[in-house]
């Protein structure tokens, strides 16, 4: 059936969307850009201008093509244009990377790594890196982090169209909702929260201590909830009690749901103080925290130390941000433990942390409470509530299905990187489940791994993929392969 007159056809929708995606990310290059020129990189120079430069010219000479028409997208267009969005983004932030002397796998997983907001690494040490580039990947974990097509989003209405399918299929969760009526206002308000949340946090690192670049540089990887530093050491490197608690409250605040912050900001403290998930997320931070610091005492000494040490890994390892303050490998193991369990975990829907989320364990749990007192009570009617409100059954199944499809993708990537690898089966499963719950450090054999330059090319390209199926919540990025998503009419 032809387009009706005025509108684009799904392929056009596709290019214009990824040419203004595309444009996007290519002038985010003029940040590291500014950094290069201001610290005489010359070498990153041309690194980040010849591809800002590309990206911009085909990415206006489309939109210049496409212009005057309206977009349209199906349910199917819609979940194909968001996972190769997301790809398309990972390419090109590939490439100042490439013309810096990386290999072009490495410079792919690097990328990916920092968009689908990862943070796990092919540096070995990243303090010898120019400031640019470490700014570039610090970056991309900012612009991964609440959704680059969230932002494709909030500019869609001058491109001629809607994006309720693009940001239905790229935010996490079971359950996709509006903040506002109409969804470009929604990314919008959004992005604003967390525009100013990250110039909060760059403000106080500064008044701590760091330099600007620095500070810049994790407060992006912090709201973006990827982990990349500037520092081989991570945040270790500071050495600073004062920094770790800013970083904790800030890793904290990333993986709460976005959408509360809306409500705060309308003063509808009853959907926060109701907010199961919202209650579950500090119940698990506290508890979790809690067990570990009681484990290590012995080894740091005082509660405050081994509290101190606790919180925030416990956080990082939550909120899949991965930043490090201590060898975690070389506790206690029912330290480890904790945090082994936290790798399936997550933070809340609608943050920027990956991992299964705890809405989904939330339901899981309170199905399992109904099933228990309908054990007891075999003709008793119960509800299953969240958020105050009784719950569709589906949502059960959803999460269920989710979980379950989610564990069975972590241990079929660590069965085949142990084959490819000579690695343990510890390092190969923790490998696979920081990969696709966006997480980014690993348990090994020999301390903690964050960076997997030993991993072969063929590892590093199924690390890649993983990377982005955990982004886009396994769904978005697999039905694509499956025959009856493109016979089916969408």
């Amino acid at each position: 059936m032809p387009k009706p007159a005025g509108v684009l056809s799904p392929f056009r929708s596709f290019a214009r969307i990824a040419a203004a995606l595309l444009s996007i990310v290519a002038l985010a290059m003029g940040i590291p850009l500014g950094a290069a020129l201001a610290h005489g990189e010359s070498p990153c120079i041309g690194a980040f201008l010849w591809p800002m430069g590309a990206a911009l010219g085909v990415g206006v000479l489309v939109l210049a093509l496409t212009g005057g028409k309206k977009i349209t997208l199906s349910a199917r267009s819609g979940l194909v244009t968001v996972s190769l969005c997301w790809l398309l983004a990972g390419i090109l932030g590939a490439f100042p990377f490439v013309l810096t002397g990386s290999a072009p796998q490495d410079a792919l997983f690097e990328s990916l790594s920092g968009f689908t907001t990862t943070g796990a690494t092919i540096f070995r040490e990243v303090t010898p890196l120019p400031v640019s580039l470490n700014l570039w990947r610090c970056l991309t974990h900012w612009l991964g982090g609440m959704g680059i097509v969230a932002l494709t989003v909030a500019i869609l209405p001058l491109l001629g169209g809607s994006g309720f399918l693009l940001i239905k299929a790229e935010t996490t969760g079971p359950e996709k909702g509006k903040i506002t009526p109409k969804i470009a206002e929604t990314a919008k308000i959004l992005w604003l929260f967390y525009f100013g949340l990250t110039a909060l946090q760059t403000v106080l690192l500064m008044a701590l201590g760091m330099d600007f670049t620095d500070a810049l540089a994790h407060a992006f990887s912090t709201m973006g909830t990827g982990g990349f530093s500037t520092r081989t050491e991570s945040i270790a490197f500071y050495r600073s009690p004062a920094i770790e608690a800013v970083c904790v409250v800030f890793m904290f605040l990333a993986g709460v749901n976005f959408s509360l912050y809306f409500s705060l900001y309308v003063r509808r403290y009853r959907e926060i103080a109701g907010n199961s998930e919202l209650k579950a997320y500090c119940a698990l931070v506290l508890a979790a925290a809690g067990v570990i610091a009681l484990v290590i005492l012995p080894e740091k000494g005082s509660p405050l130390e081994s509290l101190r040490y606790a919180l925030f890994q416990a956080l990082s390892l939550i909120t899949t941000t991965g930043f490090i303050t201590d060898d975690f490998t070389r506790w206690r193991p029912a330290a480890q433990m904790v945090l082994f369990f936290l790798m399936f975990a997550g933070g809340c829907a609608g943050s920027t942390a990956g991992g299964v989320k705890v809405i989904r364990w939330v339901i899981l749990g309170k199905q399992a409470a109904k099933e228990c007192k309908r054990t007891l009570h075999p003709q008793g009617v119960f509800t299953l509530r969240v958020n105050g409100k009784v719950l569709d059954g589906a949502y059960v199944f959803s999460s269920a299905a989710f979980i379950a499809f989610y564990l069975a993708v972590a241990f079929a990537v660590a069965l085949t990187v142990s084959a490819l690898e000579r690695i343990d089966g510890v390092t190969a499963l923790t490998s696979a489940l920081s990969m696709i719950g966006n997480i980014g450090p690993a348990f090994g054999a020999g301390g903690y791994v964050d960076d997997f330059a030993s991993f072969s090319a063929p590892s590093k390209l199924l690390f890649c993929f993983v990377m982005l199926l955990g982004r886009l919540e396994l769904y978005a990025a697999l039905i694509v392969f499956f025959p009856v998503f493109w016979r089916r009419r969408a």
